[in-house]
């Protein structure tokens, strides 16, 4: 095969890969443009743009529409950038927020935040931002433990990142049952339709810190594309080659846990987006965290969006929780993955 064949077929790879990340870009857009239009009362963009919308029209989408829309789309984009990247990390498919443990951790911080908060007498400029900074507590003191733990044991095999990440839910699972206990009536509502999952809270003041933190935490996660492509070669090849593993390692981690706390501090848990999507990816565009990454967000984005709009139009005017739609797309999926492979 002569180098002029090697160019043509690099170049036909790539066109495809352009062509498939704008089709992702579009699908983004239009999803974006229905969650903004439907829902319980619908809003008409055309109308909306031209000055001709209802008061009722302008209010519902300024106040509860766009906010809502905006925060599916910043979590679904950072769970499915942040599946991908750790699943890079531990060079395992399995790997996400969810299956590790770093969802289970920001809940239970937002979770302690819901039932004691009023007992820390926080200042009321501190209490819109205490539920989110909790939550990003809980995240990164369970990726810190789990980063520990691979680097105790030296790496991380399927079966043991699978038993960490039961462990790290089941401890989690106690301590929200502990707080569930303590929780009093008021509390446990709070708490019971948090864990379920929505975005129905969204409001400006406490989305938009969200939207920094997230928005920070996956620009850094898109910038370490070349080194998690190197480290798939292993630790040491990817050092020689001029990649900071450690750096490379702590940004990884850090990132994935402000980015995930800060979504799951206002959407509560949602599973299976960070582990589904990244798969998806790879069988549009294939493995290389160049295209990975940025596709992740862009589809993680809009199934989330998606998701969203079903949750609060099936049943409307009332909603189902939104982690029952990702579960219920999401588990089949996960199964679907497991039965491609085959024992050999």
């Amino acid at each position: 095969m002569n180098t002029e064949t090697l160019q043509a077929g690099a170049g036909v790879e790539l066109g495809v890969r352009t062509n498939r990340t704008w089709i992702l870009a579009l699908v983004f857009v239009g999803t974006l443009l229905v969650g903004f239009s439907l829902g319980a009362i619908h809003v008409p963009l055309p109308a909306l743009l031209s000055g001709e919308a209802s008061t009722l029209e302008r209010t519902v989408f300024t106040e509860i529409r766009a906010p809502r829309v905006l925060l599916a789309a910043f979590v679904g984009g950072i769970l499915g950038v942040a599946g991908a990247a750790l699943q890079g990390l531990f060079r395992n498919p399995l790997a996400d927020p969810g299956l590790i443990g770093v969802s289970a951790g920001a809940a239970l911080g937002a979770i302690s935040m819901i039932v004691i908060g009023d007992a820390l007498s926080l200042p009321e400029s501190v209490r819109p931002y205490a539920l989110p900074l909790a939550a990003v507590a809980g995240a990164l003191l369970v990726t810190v433990f789990l980063y520990a733990f691979a680097a105790w044991f030296g790496h991380f095999s399927i079966v043991t990142l699978l038993l960490v990440g039961i462990a790290i839910n089941a401890l989690a699972t106690v301590g929200i049952g502990a707080f569930q206990y303590l929780s009093d009536d008021a509390q446990l509502r709070t708490l019971v339709f948090w864990m379920m999952g929505s975005f129905g809270r969204a409001g400006w003041q406490t989305v938009l810190p969200a939207f920094a933190i997230i928005t920070v935490a996956g620009v850094f996660l898109l910038r370490q594309a070349r080194g998690l492509d190197l480290l798939q070669l292993g630790e040491a090849d990817a050092a020689f080659l001029g990649v900071d593993v450690a750096r490379l390692k702590r940004v990884v981690i850090l990132c994935t846990a402000a980015g995930v706390g800060a979504g799951v501090a206002l959407s509560g848990i949602i599973g299976f987006v960070g582990l589904v999507v990244p798969h998806l990816v790879r069988l549009l565009l294939g493995p290389v965290h160049k295209y990975l990454l940025p596709n992740a967000v862009l589809l993680g984005a809009a199934l989330m969006v998606a998701a969203d709009l079903v949750s609060r139009t099936v049943v409307s005017p009332a909603e189902i929780p939104v982690s029952l739609v990702t579960s219920a797309l999401g588990a089949p999926f996960f199964l679907w993955l497991i039965a491609r492979v085959r024992p050999v």
